[in-house]
């Protein structure tokens, strides 16, 4: 069983900045897991933002490519999402996903992974 806590969200102001982390813990006997960011927005399915795999594999919603970056820190079973350049449509709640792998690339399908986080909250104001 993985547990994951997000932590970090909070209110920005349109073109700032905010740091998204993700502490997994449990039954993690190695780093050979797909972590992954996704966001539900206000009246919105939940979306995959960014995948993450050996810190080597990442993958970007189209709207988000270029402004957040996805990493880990696997010594302390870390996930990082830094968003920059924050707007209005970034405004959800974020939640963080994991599922044991041996492939490459991670999957997008909220559906592939099986363990979630309770999410944290992101407010872009105006």
């Amino acid at each position: 069983q993985v547990h994951l806590v997000e932590s970090g969200g909070g209110s920005v102001q349109a073109g700032g900045s905010l740091r998204l982390s993700c502490a997994a813990s449990g039954t993690l006997t190695d780093n050979r897991y797909c972590m992954a960011w996704f966001r539900q927005g206000p009246g919105k399915e939940r979306e995959v933002v960014a995948t993450i795999y050996m810190n080597t594999y990442t993958r970007y919603t189209e709207s988000v490519q270029g402004r957040f970056t996805i990493s880990q820190d696997n010594a302390k079973n870390w996930v990082y999402l830094q968003m920059n350049s924050v707007n209005a449509d970034d405004t959800a709640m974020y939640y963080c996903a994991a599922r044991r792998w041996s492939g490459t690339n991670c999957a997008t399908e909220l559906t592939w992974y099986p363990y979630w986080g309770q999410g944290t909250q992101v407010t872009v104001s105006s």
